[in-house]
């Protein structure tokens, strides 16, 4: 698999022309098709377009369903390819339904978002969620490539960009120090997205590259993602409590700090400039009394855990971090309690 970071013109017609693919498909959502779709449509040859809705709630079996009828219907063979042009859901699903066609096709990402810039489209990691779990059914399968264009972040809205920042944060929290001194000290409209996109790209696939299917090392990726995810699914279908995956996986990342910091894997000084930064730029997600119980039963079905424990990934140093730590539930909803004081 080869990522290359640059203008699109520079690095799709290349890429296509050095291979004999029989059909092109282009699958984007309803945001990406008006917004990133006229940037791709003239440097491809004849293809088909395919579109869904936006949006994570739409990331399941029956959207599945949908693309695979349409590859059906375009008599894709195995030697076809399908391009994903949008965010983290396009790349995940998109890829998923590529991976899994006729046993598997080639599929590229041209990750649209910072969110799938910097971390969703490099790995190899796809799925789909699953009766309210996030991701419960997926495959690890490399895109043949990654082809990232800085230009698509000028099509998000703020919000967004936000989101994505929050995996910026997490690959240097538990993979440089440095890198988290740098962009600790500039609010969010200060960062230089070229050099972090490029950082965040080279963090994970030096990551990846050791522990592909994530048996291991590779499991650190997932700090902040054992409550973050759970509290991303719970507001999932509460429409005016809805949160961005971003804003989830910074809450998630001060309260898996806070456990850190109980266990003494880092100190006090560190909890308080990562919980400081994080709210100063994502806010505090409002989580109510009644909502603990119902995410600590989410968090026990994190694909993570092993015979019924809870398993994370805790930072225990500024770009240093320790993964398959047992965590019992009690630490959890103190954490939560921490977060919410």
């Amino acid at each position: 698999m080869s990522v290359v970071i640059g203008p699109l013109a520079d690095s799709l017609p290349p890429y296509l022309n050095e291979r004999a693919y029989t059909k092109l498909i282009v699958l984007a959502d309803t945001h990406t098709r008006r917004f990133c779709y006229p940037v791709a449509k003239n440097l491809l040859p004849r293809h088909t377009l395919v579109t869904i809705p936006a949006g994570e709630e739409h990331k399941h079996l029956a959207t599945c369903e949908t693309v695979w009828q349409a590859l059906t219907r375009a008599e894709l063979d195995r030697h076809a390819l399908v391009i994903n042009l949008g965010g983290g859901v396009i790349g995940d699903m998109g890829g998923f339904c590529a991976a899994t066609y006729k046993r598997g096709i080639d599929f590229i990402q041209i990750p649209t978002t910072l969110l799938s810039q910097v971390d969703a489209s490099v790995g190899g990691k796809l799925g789909i969620d699953f009766h309210g779990f996030k991701n419960h059914i997926g495959v690890f399968k490399l895109p043949s490539a990654v082809l990232i264009d800085p230009v698509f972040l000028q099509t998000l809205p703020e919000r967004e960009l936000r989101s994505g920042f929050a995996e910026v944060i997490k690959h240097c929290l538990i993979a440089d120090g440095a890198m988290w001194e740098q962009i600790r000290r500039r609010d969010l409209a200060d960062q230089d997205w070229p050099t972090l996109v490029a950082h965040s790209v080279a963090v994970k696939e030096r990551i990846v590259e050791q522990d592909p299917t994530e048996k291991g090392i590779r499991k650190i990726l997932n700090f902040g993602h054992t409550i973050g995810h759970a509290l991303e699914t719970y507001f999932l279908n509460q429409p005016r409590k809805r949160i961005l995956h971003g804003e989830a996986i910074a809450a998630g990342m001060i309260m898996e700090a806070f456990i850190a910091c109980e266990r003494k894997q880092i100190d006090e000084l560190l909890l308080s400039q990562v919980e400081e930064y994080l709210f100063a730029v994502y806010g505090r997600v409002r989580i109510q009394e009644a909502d603990v119980d119902p995410v600590l039963k989410l968090v026990r079905q994190d694909k993570k855990n092993r015979a019924g424990e809870i398993r994370m990934a805790l930072i225990d140093g500024s770009g240093s971090c320790r993964f398959d730590i047992r965590v019992k539930p009690p630490e959890i909803r103190r954490a939560i309690d921490f977060y919410r004081r």
